[in-house]
């Protein structure tokens, strides 16, 4: 039997059907990704997977005892307490404390701190940990990597790999969902359907699906054309008093009436403002602190005409502060920064949306008007948002009854309504379907201004960004070219703050190491043989997670898998201890 199983499942939502007859089966350490458009009913599955929501029609169907534990796309407003308090609340009785302990250290979670003063990204790994604390038997996952550095993101793929139950999660992290997934659903029309193997397979099976759907309903409309041409005939018709063919045409116009379009892709276009001067920013010695936090240390940066920058690192280092120095938003504390002429700016940011909730879609977009001027024309405000897959009756509804992924879509529409030559994108993948995510991909690609850019979306960062400003520790950040060799490796998820794992020497430097006062002989030649073992642990570690990461590792027999796993953590726990063993020598000496 199923862990969970929904048969016939339908429900609406205002008027609209969001699954026509569905049918749903989650399986036993199954890692499903759930994908679908925006607004297609994603989230509202979760729930009613959940048990949060009761369906319209369909029988739900669940093994006896089956927990269920959820991580939701939104944090809880009321959510409060010490972090440590709040991921132990989901722990079943008698859990031991070390198990708390490891899943706060995986995600780097300070046990004390107050759960309302942390940063968004923190949150969602407090988030995360309750939700994995609960040791379910199916973990619902809602856009688990929004606000998530890399080092987090792998961290919770780490998780996902070794968790013993079933996970049904939706993403729009492309890389995320490549690894994890086991199984790709795609929610299209108010049905399932299913399609083992990983996110590329499914995305090779899901054209050649569409190609023969196209093919097949070309050949039903000729037929239709067909006979409609004969019923027009009306002499012929009555005279030959064929009911039955007569009757099939009624059925095809009703089989064709209840046809539902796959829904198009959106059109999204960037109105090119007037070219700006060549250089577009220069700083030098740029330079600003919080008390006891230093942000940026004598950065020296140029970017010109066309460049597409991205900032790196983890939550916290101060990205959008760096990004209000260069902005002219705050001032710099020392050093200086040269902005050039003729910006036309635009700016979307996540967490901020310029949307007013109360107001519809076209209000947001065309103010009092019904039309928006894109590249000097005047544009209707309904053909201009049909451009962004909005439905009359959406674009008329209040922004704050549409989904996540239909606001981010809205505030892009309005973005790029403007004039454009200087774009700063914030978390702009967050929440859209993966198809308007290549789409802004591609839109990017052709923008011929300058990108400002922050994410954590590696697939995202590689397809789009040219540079990175990557951090490199508080206060340092280092320019690196896209494309380089491990510009993508993640840093650590926090700021590390002890200078003296700062100024610790890296493998290549110790060696040689020779006897040192306060060392034995033997602790000597084990300090001068550590270095040579952490590379050997680091490059069988990097071996390791290429295998892992490869589609057909999970097509091994389940043996080899759980080995491969195992040694994995053990190569992590063995470069820690060495690490550590290394520091202790050191100070020794």
């Amino acid at each position: 039997m199923a862990e969970l199983s929904f048969e016939g499942l339908r429900h609406q939502i205002g008027g609209t059907l969001l699954f026509d007859g569905a049918d749903l089966a989650i399986e036993a350490g199954e890692r499903i990704g759930l994908l679908g458009r925006n607004g297609a009913g994603k989230s509202t599955l979760l729930r009613l997977v959940a048990g949060e929501l009761k369906a319209d029609e369909g029988k739900r169907r669940l093994r006896g005892g089956l927990t269920v534990a959820s991580l939701p796309q939104e944090v809880p407003r009321d959510l409060v307490g010490e972090v440590a308090a709040l991921v132990r609340s989901q722990q079943p009785p008698g859990r031991p404390e070390w198990e708390l302990e490891r899943l706060l250290a995986r995600f780097e979670l300070d046990p004390a701190a107050e759960f309302a003063t942390l940063s968004a990204g923190l949150k969602r790994r407090v988030l995360l940990a309750r939700a994995l604390a609960a040791s379910a038997d199916l973990l619902i996952l809602d856009e688990p990597t929004n606000h998530l550095e890399v080092g987090a993101i792998l961290a919770l793929e780490e998780t996902c790999l070794e968790y013993p139950g079933a996970i049904l999660f939706v993403t729009h992290d492309r890389a995320f969902l490549q690894r994890v997934a086991t199984r790709i659903l795609d929610l299209d029309r108010g049905r399932l359907r299913s399609y083992p193997g990983d996110y590329e397979r499914y995305l090779e099976r899901r054209e050649q699906e569409w190609a023969a759907e196209e093919h097949q309903n070309a050949e039903f409309d000729k037929v239709l054309a067909q006979e409609e041409a004969w019923i027009r005939r009306g002499i012929e018709a009555r005279r030959t008093r064929n009911m039955g063919r007569v009757r099939r045409l009624v059925a095809l116009r009703e089989e064709r009436r209840q046809r539902r379009e796959r829904v198009g892709n959106a059109k999204l276009n960037l109105a090119q403002a007037e070219r700006g001067g060549e250089l577009v920013l220069r700083t030098s010695g740029l330079a600003f602190a919080f008390p006891g936090r230093p942000i940026v240390e004598g950065l020296d940066l140029t970017v010109n005409r066309g460049d597409r920058l991205a900032l790196i690192g983890p939550n916290g280092c101060g990205k959008s502060t760096l990004l209000a120095l260069l902005l002219g938003e705050l001032a710099p504390q020392a050093g200086s920064v040269e902005r050039g002429t003729k910006w036309a700016l635009g700016r979307f940011d996540q967490l901020g949306l310029d949307l007013d909730p109360d107001r519809s879609a076209l209000e947001n977009v065309c103010g009092q008007s019904d039309s928006v001027v894109i590249a000097g024309r005047a544009r209707h405000g309904l053909s201009y948002l049909a451009d962004f897959l909005f439905s009359a009756s959406q674009a008329r509804a209040p922004v704050k009854t549409l989904s996540g992924g239909e606001k981010n879509r809205l505030a892009l529409a309005k973005l790029l309504a403007r004039p454009l030559n200087l774009l700063v994108l914030d978390e702009p993948t967050n929440d859209l379907d993966l198809e308007t995510l290549e789409l802004l991909e591609n839109l990017l690609a052709e923008f011929e201004g300058t990108l400002l850019l922050v994410s954590h979306d590696r697939r995202f960062l590689d397809n789009v960004a040219s540079a990175a400003l990557v951090y490199a520790g508080p206060g340092r950040w280092s320019e690196v070219v896209a494309g380089a060799p491990g510009w993508l490796e993640p840093r650590p998820l926090a700021a590390p703050t002890p200078a003296r794992q700062e100024s610790k020497p890296s493998p290549e430097s110790a060696r040689p190491r020779t006897k040192k006062a306060g060392l034995s002989f033997k602790e000597a030649k084990e300090l001068e043989a550590l270095p040579g073992r952490i590379e050997a642990l680091e490059a069988e570690q990097r071996t390791l997670a290429e295998a892992l990461a490869r589609p057909d590792f999970f097509r091994r027999p389940p043996a080899e898998q759980g080995a491969a796993k195992a040694r994995a953590s053990a190569i992590e726990a063995e470069i820690e201890a060495a690490l550590s063993r290394w520091q202790e020598l050191e100070d020794k000496a």
